[in-house]
């Protein structure tokens, strides 16, 4: 495998935490309006990359495909701003830890069901004991940073 892709996933992630964090600044400078904080976040995304595609020399040529592409391969950009909604939302209620904690489990337990599985044009990777087995560790990890200090205070105070 190369280090490259992993070091990419690693700095996506970092980019999604900073991401949250701003847009949420955003919502708190609106009035907490998460929504036009969230329509603000997609807007200068969607302006990046077409600015990316057009310094790629390529322009918008591949947009003349889209209509005739499944109806539910384009539900991405639905589910793309629910969960950034979502995030803004969320976040100055639970916390950025536990709202990305929670997230980033999410990901894992769906992620390892569509590799298991093959779905959605994906190739398949079968789940074994030992991904089960990082995942039940992961799953403990985020209850001990959820629940932790609750519980430490409890056992040392109670």
């Amino acid at each position: 495998m190369n280090i490259i892709y992993y070091l990419i996933a690693f700095f996506a992630g970092l980019g999604i935490t900073l991401q949250t964090t701003l847009n949420s600044q955003l919502a708190k400078g609106l009035g907490g309006d998460s929504v036009t904080a969230a329509l603000f976040s997609f807007s200068a995304g969607a302006f990046s990359l077409g600015f990316f595609s057009l310094l790629r020399g390529e322009g918008f040529s591949s947009l003349t495909a889209i209509p005739s592409q499944p109806l539910w391969t384009l539900a991405g950009g639905v589910i793309g701003a629910c969960a950034l909604f979502s995030y803004v939302l969320l976040a100055p209620k639970i916390g950025f830890s536990a709202l990305l904690g929670l997230a980033i489990v999410g990901q894992l337990l769906s992620s390892q069901f569509i590799d298991h599985f093959g779905l959605l044009g994906s190739i398949r990777r079968p789940i074994s004991a030992l991904k089960l087995g990082g995942m039940l560790v992961m799953l403990i990890g985020l209850a001990i940073m959820l629940f932790g200090d609750k519980l430490s205070t409890r056992f040392v105070h109670g």
